[in-house]
């Protein structure tokens, strides 16, 4: 069966992650929630958004089962870090010029997900 992650294939899902990352950790309004060891956020990303997608579950044999809601309670999440959240997301996909039906339904994967996270 097709997946996301097969269609992007782990480099180029690796290059998206390090894209989105090289925004995030410069924006003004949600660089602060990315304070830890950038390398390990990061690879904690690209494990997540492996499995996530579809593809090996690189995430669980770290960490166990990724309770993504429960693991960002610390971190204040309200509409305005969710919505730039999205933004730096969508922007890193579309520089990395995925082919368009692609990009979209990787895309449309992260706002539900994004809503999720929300706790304040």
């Amino acid at each position: 069966m097709e997946t996301l992650y097969s269609r992007i294939g782990p480099k180029r899902l690796r290059a998206l992650v390090d894209r989105f990352y090289d925004i995030v950790f410069f924006d003004s309004e949600i660089s602060h929630l990315f304070k830890n060891d950038k390398s390990r956020i990061r690879d904690k990303q690209y494990r997540f958004l492996t499995q996530f997608l579809g593809g090996p579950g690189l995430y669980s044999d770290v960490y166990g089962h990724p309770r993504m809601r429960a693991r960002h309670l610390p971190h204040p999440i309200g509409e305005k870090e969710r919505d730039e959240w999205l933004r730096c997301m969508k922007k890193a996909i579309d520089e990395m010029n995925f082919e368009e039906d692609l990009g979209e339904a990787l895309y449309n994967c992260f706002p539900r997900v994004a809503n999720h996270m929300m706790n304040r």
